[in-house]
C-alpha cells in the first residue's frame, strides 16, 4: 500500500467515541476493533486501544488477544481501502473512456488523455509523445502541468531516455529517481529538458495499436515517488483506451479530409463543366457578332456577361502600357494587378486591348476565351478600318485641295467638309508629323525620353545637332508621300502606318489628315482655350504610342477659318514644317512643339511674328510684378545686363546700394526661374528687353 496519496475516508476531527477507553475485560478482543472498522478510524486509533489496555494493566493473555485482533483488523482495513481505491480508479477510468468516446477532434482527444492521466495518478505533470515514422523517433505532443519550454520541445530517439526505452521495448517503465537510473541511455538534450522541468519520478507506458507503438504516455512528479503496481496498471489501461481514441480520431480526421477532397474534386468538375459551357457560349456569340456586323462594344458586352465581370476595350493610349507590351510580345492575356489585359493587334500594330477588370483568379479556359475575343475584336477593327479608309481618302483629298488650291470655292469646301463631319469655319491648327529613327524604333527610346509626351519642354535653344536632313523632295513627290529622313527614304510601310494613325486621330477629332512630304499633315479644330504647342505635344505622344516609334510634330499658329482662307492653311503648314524641322535639327526628335516653344527662335519660325507675345512670355512675370507692386525690377534687370551682369556697376547705374541690387535680382530669379542667367535664357531675356524698350519708344509720344 502506498502512503504517498492516501484516500481520506472521513473528515479530520476528534477520534470516534470510545477509542480512548480500553475495552472491558469480559468483552471479546475483536469487538473494539470492529467498532473502529465501522467508523473508519485511522491506524493510530487501532494501536491506541492496545496501548490503553496495557496501561491499565490487562493480563498478558488479554493483551495477546488484543494484538492478534488488531493485526487482523488492520489487514481488513487495508483490504477495504484498496478495494475502495480501486473502485474510485475504475470509476475515473470509465468516466475517462466516456469522455474520450465523445471527442472527435484529435487535439482535443490528446489534451483530454494527458489531463485525465495526471488526475488519475495525482501527479504534478503528465505528458504524451507521439511516434514520428519519418524521423524514427518520438516528439513531445501535449503536456499538462509543464512549465519549461525546452522540455515541451524534446524529441526522444529509440532507447534514449525513459520514453525512448518505452517506445523501443513497448513495455511500461518507471523510475523513482530519473537521474540515478542507469537502465536507459541518458543524453544531454533530454537530461537538460528533464532538469529544466525539475522532474524526478517518472512513469511511462506505451500507446499501442496492434503490435505497434504510436506513442508514450507519462505521469511524473518533481520529487521521489514509488509508483505502485496498481497505478502502473491503471495508467496502462488508460493508455490502451487513449490509443483507441487516438486511432478513432485519426480515422475521423482522415475521413473528413477525404470527404473534403471529394467535395473539392466535385467542385472542380462542376467548375470545368461550367467553364466549357461558357466557352461554347462565347464562341457562339462571337460568331454571331461577326456574321451580323457587330461592333467592339458588342464583343465587350458579350464577354462581360459570359465571364461575369466588367470588360472594357481600351485604346493604345489608355491601356496599361507594361501589360499591353507583355501581352503583345507573348501573344496571350496577361495579369495586371487584379485585372487581365489581352492585346488587340494586327500586323504588328497595336489597336488597343480588352481589359477584364476585378477578376484576378481567371480560369485557363476563360483566359483563352478572353484571347479569342481579342482576336475577334482585331478582325472587327480591321473591317471597320477598311470601311473607313475610303472616308480617310476623302478627308485627305479635301486637305490636299486646301493646301494646293488656294482659289477653291469656299462654299464647295464647306459642303465637302460637312460630308465628313468637319467644320472649316471654326479655328483650326495645322500639324506636320514625321516618323523619326530607323523603322521599328520605339517611341520610348533615347530621343523620346528627353521630354514625356504631352509635357511642356523647356525653351528650345540651339544645341549641337546631327547634320541637317537633305533637301525636301520635289513637289511631285509631295502628293505621292515619298520623303526622306536622315537615314534615307522613309519606308513605305511606316508611311502607310503613319497615315493610317493620323487619319484615325483626325477622324476622332473631326479634322482632316493627308500624307505629304514623307510625313503626315493634320488639320485639327482648336478650342477657345487650346494651345497650339500643347496640341503638337499631345499628337506626337499619341502617334508615337500607337506606332511604337518616335514621331516628331510641328504645330502652326491658329487658322481662323480654313474654308474662307485656304491660302492661310498652306502658310500654316509651312510654319508647322519649319517647327518640325527645327525640332529635328536641335536634337529633339520624337517631340511636339509650336513656335512659342522655341523662344526668340520662334519669331523666325512663325509667320505671325508675335513680338508682343514673345516679350510677355519672357518678361511677363517681371512686368506684372512691377505693375502690381510699383517696383522697378525691369529697369534693374536692364541695368544689370547693360553693366555686364555686375551688381557693383549696376548699383552705380541705379544710384542704389549694392544690397538693394542683390535683393531685386533675387526677386527676379524667383519670378523668372533659377536658370534665368544661363546663356540661352540670358540671350532671350536681353532680346525681350530690347524689344520691350523699342515697343515702348514707338508708343511713347514725342517729347515724353
Amino acid at each position: 500500500m502506498s502512503s504517498e496519496h492516501p484516500i481520506p475516508e472521513r473528515a479530520p476531527g476528534p477520534p470516534p467515541t470510545g477509542t480512548a477507553a480500553a475495552p472491558p475485560p469480559d468483552e471479546p478482543a475483536e469487538t473494539p476493533f470492529l467498532r473502529l472498522l465501522a467508523t473508519g478510524a485511522s491506524a493510530e486509533d487501532f494501536e491506541r486501544a492496545v496501548l490503553r489496555a496495557r496501561a491499565e494493566g490487562a493480563p498478558a493473555g488479554r493483551l495477546a488477544a488484543l494484538e492478534r485482533a488488531k493485526l487482523l483488523a488492520l489487514r481488513v482495513r487495508t483490504e477495504l481501502e484498496g478495494r475502495r481505491r480501486r473502485e474510485a480508479e475504475l470509476s475515473a477510468l470509465y468516466a475517462t473512456v466516456h469522455d474520450l468516446a465523445g471527442l472527435r477532434d484529435l487535439d482535443a482527444v490528446l489534451r483530454a488523455i494527458v489531463r485525465r492521466a495526471r488526475s488519475l495518478l495525482g501527479t504534478e505533470v503528465a505528458y504524451l509523445t507521439l511516434h514520428d515514422p519519418s524521423a524514427g523517433d518520438t516528439y513531445m505532443r501535449v503536456t499538462d502541468g509543464s512549465v519549461s519550454a525546452r522540455f515541451q520541445q524534446l524529441r526522444l530517439g529509440m532507447g534514449e531516455g525513459l520514453g525512448g526505452l518505452v517506445a523501443q521495448t513497448a513495455r511500461p517503465y518507471v523510475t523513482d529517481s530519473y537521474f540515478h537510473d542507469e537502465r536507459f541511455r541518458h543524453t544531454r538534450t533530454i537530461d537538460t529538458g528533464v532538469e529544466d522541468e525539475g522532474l524526478v519520478a517518472i512513469l511511462g507506458v506505451p500507446l499501442m495499436l496492434g503490435s505497434g507503438v504510436i506513442g508514450v504516455l507519462f505521469a511524473a512528479d518533481r520529487r521521489e515517488r514509488v509508483f505502485e503496481h496498481g497505478q502502473i496498471a491503471l495508467l496502462a489501461a488508460h493508455a490502451a483506451h487513449a490509443a483507441v481514441a487516438i486511432d478513432t480520431a485519426n480515422l475521423l480526421d482522415e475521413t473528413r479530409k477525404t470527404l473534403t477532397e471529394l467535395e473539392a474534386a466535385n467542385e472542380i468538375i462542376r467548375d470545368r463543366s461550367a467553364v466549357i459551357e461558357r466557352a461554347s457560349d462565347i464562341h457562339d456569340r462571337l460568331t454571331e457578332l461577326v456574321l451580323r456586323g457587330g461592333g467592339v462594344q458588342d464583343v465587350a458586352d458579350a464577354l462581360a456577361e459570359v465571364l461575369r465581370g466588367e470588360v472594357e476595350f481600351a485604346g493604345p493610349d489608355r491601356a496599361p502600357a507594361a501589360a499591353l507590351d507583355r501581352s503583345r510580345a507573348d501573344g496571350h492575356a496577361v495579369r495586371d494587378g487584379t485585372d487581365w489585359v489581352a492585346a488587340v493587334s494586327a500586323g504588328g500594330e497595336v489597336l488597343g486591348a480588352l481589359v477584364l477588370r476585378g477578376h484576378p483568379a481567371l480560369d485557363p479556359v476563360d483566359q483563352r476565351t478572353l484571347e479569342r475575343a481579342a482576336m475577334v475584336t482585331s478582325l472587327l477593327l480591321l473591317a471597320r478600318r477598311s470601311a473607313g479608309e475610303a472616308e480617310q481618302r476623302v478627308r485627305g483629298e479635301l486637305l490636299d485641295d486646301l493646301l494646293d488650291a488656294a482659289g477653291r470655292d469656299p462654299r464647295l469646301l464647306r459642303e465637302r467638309a460637312a460630308r465628313v463631319g468637319a467644320n472649316l469655319d471654326a479655328p483650326h491648327i495645322v500639324l506636320a508629323a514625321r516618323i523619326e529613327g530607323p523603322p521599328g524604333a520605339r517611341a520610348d527610346g533615347p530621343q523620346a525620353a528627353d521630354t514625356p509626351a504631352g509635357a511642356a519642354p523647356p525653351a528650345l535653344a540651339p544645341t549641337p545637332a546631327p547634320a541637317p536632313a537633305p533637301a525636301l523632295a520635289p513637289a511631285a513627290a509631295a502628293r505621292t508621300g515619298a520623303g526622306y529622313d536622315a537615314a534615307g527614304p522613309v519606308a513605305g510601310a511606316d508611311r502607310q502606318r503613319l497615315w493610317s494613325a493620323a487619319s484615325h486621330l483626325a477622324a476622332t477629332r473631326r479634322g482632316l489628315a493627308a500624307v505629304r512630304d514623307g510625313g503626315a499633315v493634320l488639320l485639327l479644330p482648336l478650342g477657345p482655350g487650346d494651345d497650339p504647342a500643347h496640341a503638337a505635344r499631345e499628337v506626337a505622344g499619341r502617334l508615337g504610342a500607337v506606332l511604337h516609334v518616335p514621331v516628331t510634330v510641328g504645330g502652326s499658329a491658329p487658322v481662323t477659318a480654313p474654308a474662307a482662307r485656304p491660302a492661310a492653311v498652306a502658310d500654316a503648314y509651312a510654319e508647322a514644317r519649319r517647327c518640325r524641322e527645327a525640332l529635328r535639327v536641335l536634337g529633339r526628335g520624337g517631340q511636339g512643339a509650336a513656335a512659342a516653344d522655341f523662344g526668340f527662335l520662334g519669331l523666325l519660325l512663325a509667320d505671325t511674328r508675335d513680338v508682343d507675345g514673345f516679350v510677355h512670355r519672357t518678361l511677363g512675370a517681371v512686368t506684372d510684378y512691377d505693375a502690381r507692386r510699383g517696383t522697378d525690377l525691369l529697369r534693374t534687370l536692364s541695368a544689370y545686363f547693360a553693366s555686364g551682369m555686375s551688381p557693383a556697376r549696376t548699383k552705380d547705374e541705379l544710384h542704389v546700394h549694392v544690397n538693394t541690387v542683390a535683393q531685386r535680382l533675387e526677386r527676379v530669379g524667383r519670378l523668372l526661374g533659377p536658370d534665368w542667367q544661363s546663356p540661352a535664357r540670358a540671350l532671350e531675356i536681353q532680346l525681350a528687353l530690347r524689344l520691350h524698350q523699342l515697343s515702348a519708344a514707338v508708343v511713347r509720344p514725342p517729347g515724353a
